[in-house]
């Protein structure tokens, strides 16, 4: 057995691998775990893959005693690939890396020895989340709380469904008492973060819509000051989510929204369940019930068979629909996916529109920034001297403020990325 120090962590991916990362730390030092090093691997690209094996080649040379693991949606949808790496002590899938029995039996000094290498079970059996493992984790100012995992549907591009199994839900009282706790701890804002959040409720008795729970959040939790989504599938948006994105205040103005592309035929072989203008309509719909409302959406670049008119109505969409903040995802083929199968896009072009693209949210950035100056914001502060805006905007201080207060600033330049005060 190594010296007793704690374990390593390294995560890639969302946000939700994140939070999970947290709950792994702690249910690590539980156990009593040490010399251990644990990467939690992100699927949603073949790029992200291969950064997780090339960390974990860096890692085994950093810490050569230790017991490596890799765990994350890599590793549940193709274990092979990490148990023949030589670096690779132990493979655990999704299920087994949120159990307390898993990190109780790696504690023991012997266990990867007297255990197979690989311990990833059937992730379409999952019928609960670990949303309760832990309050949160993020700045001293924000927490993120889970409150869904999974995912019904089945893009063809998409592997996560296969990392991730069917979508589940946190029941809403569990919900609202774990931000309770946050609040009481001293969080000025709460994020709700999920793999496919507008399906949450699906599986709870009488079939609640995420409307319902923001709502139920901000009539039960009184004291949180600001409460925000992490990402939605716009088309499932219900009537009650959009009620209180227009009538509360206490909900930021920020929607990140999963369109993934423009072009109509692009989006019926994405198997998406929107057209370009049921995506226009929401956005205007809903700047008009919210003026203030900003909006960052996923776009994938290159998708199987997009010609160059195609990929033109994805660009266009970045203005219809007033899009700022862009995650912009050159095509990535995945296997055991119908889109990997399709014919596909030349590498070159691919690395182009997705320039183009980017190019595109610079500009709505720009001009974003340009608009705030003038203005006056309520700031987050994550940090003595950066803080964030109702719509996520960065804002950069002179002077150090106290992290974790919503400071109240008029913006007076800006720089490339952020605003300054």
């Amino acid at each position: 057995m190594t010296n007793a120090k704690p374990p390593i962590f390294a995560t890639f991916g969302c946000r939700l691998n994140a939070y999970e990362t947290e709950a792994m730390r702690e249910l690590g030092e539980s156990a009593g775990l040490n010399g251990a090093v644990v990467v939690n691997t992100c699927a949603v690209t073949a790029e992200a893959v291969r950064q997780a094996k090339q960390r974990i080649r860096k890692l085994r040379r950093e810490n050569p005693d230790a017991r490596l693991i890799v765990t994350g949606c890599a590793a549940q949808t193709e274990p092979t690939t990490f148990s023949k790496m030589p670096e690779v002590d132990l493979v655990l899938g999704n299920l087994e890396k949120m159990q307390a029995d898993t990190w109780n039996a790696l504690a023991k000094p012997n266990f990867i020895g007297e255990t197979e290498k690989v311990k990833v079970n059937d992730i379409m059996s999952a019928t609960e989340t670990a949303g309760h493992l832990i309050d949160g984790f993020g700045t001293r100012a924000r927490a993120y709380v889970q409150v869904q995992n999974g995912c019904d549907h089945r893009c063809t591009f998409c592997i996560i469904p296969y990392g991730r199994g069917n979508s589940r839900s946190v029941p809403a009282g569990v919900v609202v008492e774990q931000i309770q706790r946050l609040v009481d701890k001293g969080y000025n804002e709460v994020v709700l973060t999920g793999v496919d959040m507008t399906s949450w409720g699906a599986d709870l008795p009488a079939t609640p819509r995420l409307g319902d729970l923001v709502q139920r959040i901000l009539k039960l939790v009184p004291d949180l000051p600001r409460l925000r989504i992490s990402s939605i599938d716009s088309i499932e948006a219900d009537p009650a989510l959009i009620d209180a994105i227009a009538s509360e205040s206490r909900l930021m103005p920020h929607l990140h929204l999963s369109l993934q592309a423009g072009d109509n035929m692009i989006l019926k072989r994405m198997k998406r369940r929107h057209s370009r203008e049921d995506s226009i309509r929401f956005c205007e719909d809903m700047r008009r019930a919210r003026p203030d409302i900003i909006y960052g959406a996923d776009i994938i670049a290159g998708f199987p068979t997009e010609t160059d008119e195609m990929f033109e109505n994805s660009l266009k969409l970045v203005e219809e629909c007033g899009l700022t903040w862009l995650h912009v995802f050159p095509y990535s083929a995945r296997e055991g996916t119908p889109a990997a199968k399709m014919p596909a896009v030349h590498g070159k072009a691919i690395k182009e529109r997705a320039a183009r693209l980017r190019a595109a949210g610079d500009e709505q950035v720009a001009r974003h920034l340009a608009a705030q100056i003038g203005r006056t914001h309520n700031i987050l502060m994550e940090n003595p001297t950066m803080g964030r805006t109702e719509g996520f905007t960065e804002v950069t201080f002179a002077t150090p403020q106290p992290v974790g207060h919503i400071v109240t600033a008029k913006i007076m330049g800006h720089t490339a990325t952020q605003l300054t005060v």
